[in-house]
């Protein structure tokens, strides 16, 4: 099969396909033919060795994953045939820029039916961050005041849409040029951060996504008894310490697989409360192109390879 590794830390020029063995599932997994599989900007920093996440190369980068179910080990959860989206054994490798992944079928939930494989391999990684954050730590609810930052982008263009499934007043930060998509998304109020300081006119926040290191400033938009939801520093001791003492709550983010919540989401999904977006779609062999533009930080919803 075809699939694409890297030898060693470097630019979107170490990403090259090469001819591998094929994956057989052990008892309770399932051998996923892949249709598409996201780009992550966390692939971007494991590949360059920014986040050394899986050690020293050889090895390949890419979780998102939605394809068909082409062999089924004893005890797992599907079918050969079936439709299947996910982003397995994060943080650890899965190799999802492939023709073939071997995963845990709990690993991985049945694709949205109203979806093609492209749209739903956008969903996992950055969906299951905005709602593992808002739903499951946070508990975002009908009439909460939620402030998302990069709401244009892979993890924020998700959150917007959940909190306001969930009945929540967004209040969503990204450039002028995104503030036509994110209203579209559902937001409720926009803010345009390279004009204005959302710090000096936001208040009274029941929850804050923060997913650009600012927990300090974002900490001072949140009421008492706020939650701010932290996605790069979730491992930040001291500024959880910070949050608690301003009587607010930290929740810091790592996402992780989670079969139950993609069910949710996916019923969210062809209920049309949900929709992915993705800009771009590359081949495989061009997944360095893909890297480069999700390095440049500039991407609205999802960059996408075909397989």
């Amino acid at each position: 099969m075809r699939a694409v590794i890297q030898q060693s830390f470097g630019g979107p020029e170490v990403l090259e396909v090469v001819e591998t063995e094929r994956p057989k599932p052990l008892a309770g997994e399932v051998l996923v033919k892949v249709h598409a599989s996201a780009v992550n900007p966390i692939d971007v920093a494991v590949r360059s060795g920014a986040i050394p996440l899986l050690g020293e190369p050889p090895f390949g980068v890419g979780w998102d994953i939605s394809g068909v179910v082409e062999e089924a080990g004893p005890g797992a959860r599907f079918a050969v045939g079936d439709e299947v989206y996910g982003m397995p054994f994060f943080p650890r490798a899965a190799n999802g820029y492939a023709e073939y992944v071997a995963v845990p079928s709990r690993q991985v939930a049945r694709k949205p039916a109203r979806l093609d494989h492209v749209h739903a391999a956008a969903i996992p990684l950055a969906a299951l961050t905005a709602w593992q954050g808002l739903v499951q730590a946070a508990g975002v609810k009908e009439g909460d005041r939620v402030l998302i930052q990069r709401a244009a982008g892979g993890v924020g263009h998700f959150a917007v849409q959940i909190a306001k499934a969930r009945g929540a007043h967004v209040i969503a930060v990204a450039s002028a040029a995104r503030h036509d998509f994110v209203r579209g998304l559902g937001a409720d109020e926009v803010i345009d951060y390279r004009t204005t300081d959302y710090t000096e006119t936001v208040k009274d926040v029941d929850i804050v996504l923060d997913s650009m290191a600012q927990g300090d400033r974002a900490l001072g938009v949140l009421r008492p008894g706020g939650v701010l939801i932290s996605v790069l520093e979730h491992g930040n001791p001291e500024l959880a310490a910070r949050v608690e003492a301003a009587g607010r709550r930290f929740a810091g983010i790592s996402v992780e697989p989670d079969y139950a919540a993609l069910e949710e989401i996916a019923e969210l999904v062809d209920a049309g409360r949900i929709s992915p977006y993705v800009e771009q779609t590359f081949p495989l062999e061009e997944a360095g192109k893909a890297h480069e533009l999700v390095a440049a930080a500039h991407v609205q919803g999802k960059i996408v390879l075909t397989v």
